[in-house]
């Protein structure tokens, strides 16, 4: 008796040793003989006590990798957690009878994994069940970041039998403000000066330069000008029989242009949104052995793709491209009778994060080109003052300045009588005032009138958080 009740107590020292890191549990199961048993919840990595109304002498289990037993006596029996999964404890008398058999199931221990859960993320409605050998995650996190957060540390106790039935709550529609300004500045000027002169019938002199040169240009006819030019002027003089002629040509141009586009864009977060105002250029393109042509068409104008995603709380990730190309007719290229324009493009590519209002400057580019063409008429040209009727001068400078502004919101849909459209500031003519006045459009009185004249703006079905 002392010596078996010493190989009990080392029993019970070993196996309370090996898990020191999982405590016992205090859950306990009867066994009683000829009777059906309930099943045995053992959490992982702890361990629970199966007591036995009658003594056995054999016991096994059927998956080890499962769950591990010892026995404590004749009628106790240590039964270890390893890994969820289900499997059966035998117990056999001493005449070799079937006692009873246990269904054991061991699950994660969601005991400690809510502890951890509620550390980590505080105040997040999140549900968790077991679910056979897995755990089950249900209820509102109020971002994907959360989220993420919240599955990584189930499938710490879960590997890979984690099921997520959780809601993503607070807005998750982004609305893109994207604002495309562009200034360009030119200044171009050119004089010229173009000397002719002729001997008449004493004296067999003839020479033209710059001006003069060109087509059927002759002193008793009309000079034709250089194209572009937008003022000339003719001096003539004799010397005897010798003819002087002097055309002076001037040119002098600025301009600005100006282009603003501001594409509004909404997407669900996580996808992508793409964006096109502009058109499709067609472009031959040659197909088959026979020579066969084929058109394809080239999209230009204002394009934006973007993808949001809801980081945690106002705060945005944004992966974007966007492009502005227009058709430049200084440039094309000819093939198989098909004259092709090239095409002016500034595309950039980024991604960054901001909050819901924020605005940030993805993209500049400061252009600024010079041009400065000096020709003359080879040593007459450089002499003193003189020269100057021998030499033509050009000037030009452009400058232009691209910036791309993004600026997301957080949005909800809203009833459709809360919006208002840009055709819902003007109001059709009546005849009267379109034929006897000339108004394309009705005029409104008081603020609604002062609104309409001024843009035509208007919202666009989204409510801004």
């Amino acid at each position: 008796m002392r010596l078996r009740n010493l190989f009990t107590a080392g029993m019970l020292g070993f196996a309370l040793s090996s898990t020191a890191i999982s405590p016992l549990w205090a859950q306990e199961l009867h066994v009683l003989k000829g009777s059906e048993s309930a099943p045995l919840n053992v959490p992982m990595n702890r361990a629970v006590v199966v007591e036995s109304d009658t003594p056995f002498a054999e016991l096994s289990i059927a998956n080890p990798g499962i769950a591990d037993i010892s026995t404590l006596s004749d009628k106790s029996i240590y039964v270890l957690g390893k890994t969820p999964g289900r499997t059966t404890l035998t117990l056999l008398s001493p005449e070799g009878k079937l006692i009873s058999n246990v269904e054991v199931h061991v699950t994660p221990d969601i005991a400690e994994f809510k502890e951890r859960l509620k550390q980590i993320l505080p105040g997040e409605n999140i549900e968790v069940r077991t679910a056979n050998d897995g755990i089950v995650l249900s209820g509102t996190v109020s971002s994907t970041a959360k989220l993420d957060r919240a599955l990584d540390l189930a499938n710490r106790y879960a590997p890979e039998r984690v099921s997520n039935l959780m809601n993503v709550g607070g807005t998750q529609q982004v609305m893109l403000k994207v604002r495309f300004a562009e200034m360009q500045r030119s200044v171009s000027k050119s004089l010229s000066a173009s000397l002719a002169m002729n001997g008449g019938s004493k004296a067999n002199i003839l020479g033209e330069s710059g001006t003069w040169l060109d087509g059927n240009n002759d002193l008793a006819n009309p000079v034709v000008v250089k194209d572009g030019t937008e003022g000339a002027m003719k001096l003539g003089l004799t010397a005897g029989s010798l003819e002087f002629a002097v055309l002076l040509e001037a040119l002098e141009s600025k301009g600005v242009v100006r282009t603003l586009a501001e594409p509004n864009l909404t997407a669900l977060s996580g996808q992508e949104a793409r964006f096109l105002a502009g058109g499709e250029y067609p472009i031959p393109v040659a197909s088959g052995n026979d020579g066969t042509i084929s058109v394809e068409y080239k999209p230009f104008g204002v394009e934006l793709n973007f993808t949001p995603v809801v980081v945690d709380g106002d705060i945005i990730n944004l992966t974007m491209n966007a492009a502005v190309s227009s058709i430049d007719t200084t440039t094309t290229l000819q093939s198989e009778g098909f004259n092709i324009n090239a095409f002016k493009r500034r595309e950039t590519s980024t991604t960054v994060e901001m909050r819901d209002g924020e605005s940030f400057a993805i993209a500049g580019l400061l252009q600024d080109d010079f041009r400065d063409l000096n020709g003359q008429v080879p040593w007459l040209g450089d002499i003193p003052i003189l020269g100057a009727l021998f030499r033509s001068s050009e000037y030009q400078r452009a400058q232009s300045e691209l910036v791309i502004i993004v600026t997301p919101h957080l949005v909800t849909p809203t009833r459709g009588e809360a919006l208002a459209l840009p055709t819902d500031r003007v109001r059709l003519p009546t005849e009267k005032e379109l034929f006897l006045f000339g108004d394309v459009a009705g005029k409104q009185k008081g603020a609604a009138g002062e609104v309409a004249r001024q843009d035509f703006t208007g919202s666009y079905g989204y409510v801004m958080e």
